[in-house]
């Protein structure tokens, strides 16, 4: 696993419940700030093995950014469920429901292996 995807999985993985974060906004805090369309790939293909909570993951608007309407409505229900609540528009309040680790967790993140 690259340093890269390293940070991508776990800053993902420590998404609070309540709480969203967009594919740039982790893209940026892993390290790569043009990386969105990667952070995609991992998630899509990391989710199961590491037990991400991909649910919680959309893109700048706000909105679920999966076309699948069965995910697509996976997706809402888990973050109703999770007491987010979605605007008259169909998006998320970033500014209520976003989540941002802030710089003590990025410490924690170093490219230096284990």
């Amino acid at each position: 696993m690259t340093p890269f995807t390293k940070k991508v999985v776990a800053i993902i993985a420590a998404i609070p419940e309540g709480k969203v974060m967009t594919y740039g906004q982790i893209a940026a805090l892993a390290g790569s700030p043009r990386a969105a369309r990667q952070v995609v790939r991992i998630l899509h293909s990391m989710t199961r093995k590491e037990r991400l909570p991909w649910h919680r993951v959309v893109n700048a608007k706000g909105e679920i950014a999966i076309p699948d309407e069965h995910a697509r409505m996976m997706q809402e229900t888990e973050l109703i469920s999770e007491g987010i609540e979605f605007q008259l528009n169909g998006t998320i309040n970033l500014q209520q429901f976003g989540y941002d680790p802030g710089p003590v967790f990025l410490d924690g993140l170093s490219d230096n292996p284990e």
